[in-house]
Formats: structure tokens, sequence, C-alpha cells
């Protein structure tokens, strides 16, 4: 199922779905002051794309790094972006880290501003390939020139047509087929990191392949995925609390890592679409506080890596508000602890420079 939208944004489905952002709408919030400009961020997750009417490459990204926070270097994550459109199937998607890896030669020329974009690239490869998944491994490294990081496989499933499924999804279980643990086992061998999307109630198979591969370095996305729309609709404490217990869970493995992050869509906790404006950093920080601060004092922050999720939550806010926000939630952090959340952490589990 894709999750972009051909019509209208708006109806029962509209929070698994991705539409373009209304410009002028995100406009209508007054400027917020930066906070803690001077504060190095990297960026742990954002896509480039270009689906019609929905653009996002580097002049719209360029206009989001450069909106007052201090974003260092950035890592790309897949989303069937410029696939190769001949050969076999199973190397198409190498296209996609050619693609990425070209803007990234473009960003390190310095002509396009400080930040590294694209330092860590983060593509795709299909794992029930089992151990032949090796060959496209091998060249998503040759493409990358030195940037690729690993995969995302994404998982996230649920029975509710509402929801919206992610590309890889075929099923409740995906990460516990042999042959996708096959393929982990190939990931593992070359010293890749596997970024793992499921729901919250899927975490238990990240868990179990946390424990089966205690070697591979994991990175699980936007703070494990609680769903709050569709059948989740009126159940935010019974799904807090599902969520929480499977994330403490999660924490007891030390190969796994939270990104923090990625919740205006799928956690559904405000209808962003009705609103005549934004929400403010302030707002959106009392939305997501108590699941960040949870992974936070579970993972540790050595463990915890923010991240924008754009152009994904381009739809209910700016890159400013976004970070504003984050930069709420961690205020009571120490500074090597905003270090570590902000940049530290980034830089040891992508091998960044």
């Amino acid at each position: 199922m894709s999750i972009f939208m051909n019509d209208q944004p708006g109806g029962p489905g509209q929070f698994g779905r991705i539409f373009a952002p209304d410009q002028q709408w995100l406009k209508s919030h007054p400027a917020e002051a930066i906070l803690d400009p001077d504060l190095p961020i990297i960026d742990t997750h954002h896509h480039l794309w270009d689906p019609p009417g929905n653009r996002y490459l580097l002049d719209e990204l360029l206009a989001d790094l450069q909106s007052g926070h201090n974003v260092v270097s950035t890592v790309f994550v897949e989303c069937n972006a410029m696939y190769r459109h001949k050969g076999p199937v199973e190397m198409q998607p190498v296209g996609e880290t050619e693609f990425v890896a070209g803007i990234a030669a473009m960003s390190d020329s310095g002509n396009y501003g400080p930040t590294r974009i694209a330092q860590g690239i983060v593509g795709f490869a299909d794992l029930k390939l089992g151990d032949r998944v090796r060959p496209v491994l091998d060249a998503h490294i040759e493409a990358g020139g030195g940037r690729f990081r690993g995969i995302r496989y994404a998982t996230a499933w649920n029975a509710s047509d509402i929801i919206g499924n992610s590309h890889s999804a075929i099923g409740p279980d995906n990460l516990r087929h042999p042959d996708i643990r096959g393929g982990l086992k190939q990931l593992s061998s070359l010293g890749l990191s596997f970024d793992a999307w499921v729901f919250h109630n899927q975490l238990a198979d990240v868990v179990d392949i946390a424990a089966a591969f205690p070697d591979l370095n994991i990175i699980a996305g936007h703070v494990g995925g609680p769903l709050g729309y569709g059948p989740y609709l009126g159940k935010r404490d019974e799904v807090f609390a599902s969520w929480k217990a499977s994330v403490t869970e999660l924490a007891k493995r030390p190969n796994v890592s939270m990104k923090l992050g990625g919740m205006l869509m799928r956690l559904g906790s405000f209808d962003y679409l009705a609103r005549p404006a934004p929400l403010s950093s302030s707002e959106l920080a009392a939305h997501w506080r108590p699941y960040m601060e949870i992974c936070i004092e579970l993972f540790g922050a050595d463990r915890c890596l923010f991240e924008s999720n754009f152009p994904v939550e381009k739809m209910g806010t700016s890159y400013a508000l976004l970070w504003n926000a984050f930069k709420r939630i961690a205020g009571d952090a120490s500074e090597s602890e905003k270090q570590a959340l902000f940049n530290g952490t980034a830089r040891r589990v992508y091998r960044l420079d």
C-alpha cells in the first residue's frame, strides 16, 4: 500500500498517508526564537523524493536546514526514491543510494552551506532474499561512496485499512521469517546497521531479533511506533501501557538505540488539519514528552537520537518548531546528555566522522 495520497488530505485515513504540506498554513504560526541556536544537531532521519506535487529535494531540504538551528549533518533514510528502472528487481533499490550519494557529493563541495547532507545513507534491500541479499548490500556500499551505513526494512503492519502499512510489511510477524533472519545475518556480518520500523504492538519482534543478533546495530524508529488513530482512537492509556512495557524490554538489549521523533502522523495526538495554524513548540513538546522522556530514561541519552522525519512531519509543523520542541523536551538534561541526544549518539550509531 502506498502511503502517498493522490487526492485531497482529510478523512479517517489522513494520519497514515503522506500529502504535500500547505506552505501558507505552515507560515501562519508566528515565528519563534530559535532555542539554543549553537547546539550542534545531526538530523538522523530525513527523506528526499519527487512524487507529483510533493517535491522534497536539495532546494527544499536546504530551506528547512537554514531556518535557524545548527544542523551540522544529516542521515538520509530510504523512501522508495529514484530506484533503477532497469536491471534485476533486487538491485533496483541501489538506484536510491546512487541518487542520494550524488546529492551528498554536491553538499560536500561546500557550495550549498555548511551542513553535510546525507553524511550517512540508509537504503533498502529485500531481506527476504536471505543469504542472496549479500550482492545487493555490496552494491549499496559501492554506490554510497563511503556513506552507506545500513538498511531500513519497514515492516510496520496493522490489520486495519485506516492505519496504512509500510512497503515491506506483509503481515504482523515479518521479522520472524527465516529468510529475513538470513538477510539480517548478512547485514550483521558486514557491520551494517538495521533501522527497524514497526508499530508498538510489534515491538516484541525487534526484541527477538536484538537477542538473536547481539552484534547487529539496531535503531528503532519513531519512538517505537505508538498508534493513536483508527482502531486506537480513544485508547491512549491502553496503548501507552502496552508501548511502555514493550519499550522497557527493548531497552534491555544493549545493541538497540531509539530514534526520538516521527510521532506527528502515527500517534495522531491532535488533528493538525483541523487547526487554523500549527501548534507552538511548547504544545508539541507537551504531546510528545511523556513518550520521549521514558525512552531517554530507559535507554539513556547515549542510546537515544533525535530525528526530524522530514518532510513527513512537515504536514503538521515546521522544521524550526520541531527542533524547538525537541530542545524543550531535553531542557532538563545535562550538557553532556544534550550533546549525546542531538549529535553524539548519532555519530556513534551511524559511524559518522
